[in-house]
C-alpha cells in the first residue's frame, strides 16, 4: 500500500511526522506547500506545491493534486492540513482515493476552516480533543498527537 502524506509546513507537518508509526512500514510520499529543508528520511520522496491562502491559487493546486496523485497512485491520503489538504482530498474523491483527515493539535475548542471543510471531505475523520465533539459527531477523537 502507498500512502501520500499532505501537509502544510511547520506544525502541521509536525503532527503528519507524529503519525510515523503508522505509514512508515508502507510505500509513502509527501507533498508540502512550501520549500523547506527536509530531514532525511523525507528526501527524494517528496513534492512541492504552490502555497495558496483562499485565492485562486487553489486551481493550481488542484492541478498539480490531479498530477502528482496520477502519476503515484497512492492507495490512501492522509492529511494534517492545513489549506493544502482539500485539493487533494477533492481529487481523490474523483480518483476514489480515500483520505483521513486529522484536526490540528491547535484547535480545542473551535475547528478549523479546513477541518469543517474536511469533515465533509475525508473518509475518515479524527480530531485530537473532546470539545471539538460538538462540531465533529461523526469524526472519532484519537487524543493529542504530540
Amino acid at each position: 500500500m502507498k500512502i501520500c502524506i499532505v501537509s502544510s509546513c511547520g506544525g502541521h507537518l509536525t503532527e503528519a511526522r507524529a503519525l510515523r508509526a503508522a505509514y512508515e512500514k508502507h510505500a509513502h510520499f509527501y507533498v508540502l506547500n512550501d520549500e523547506v529543508i527536509l530531514p532525511e528520511d523525507m528526501q527524494g520522496k517528496t513534492f512541492f506545491v504552490r502555497h495558496w491562502e483562499r485565492d485562486w491559487l487553489f486551481f493550481v493546486n488542484l492541478r498539480e493534486a490531479w498530477q502528482i496523485l496520477r502519476r503515484e497512485r497512492p492507495a490512501l491520503i492522509l492529511t494534517t492540513g492545513a489549506g493544502v489538504a482539500v485539493p487533494f482530498a477533492l481529487v481523490g474523491k474523483v480518483l476514489r482515493i480515500p483520505t483521513v483527515f486529522v484536526e490540528s493539535f491547535t484547535r480545542v475548542n473551535r475547528p478549523s476552516l479546513t477541518g469543517r471543510v474536511m469533515y465533509y471531505l475525508a473518509d475518515r475523520f479524527f480530531y485530537q480533543w473532546r470539545p471539538l465533539g460538538r462540531f465533529f459527531p461523526k469524526g472519532i477523537c484519537g487524543g493529542p498527537l504530540i
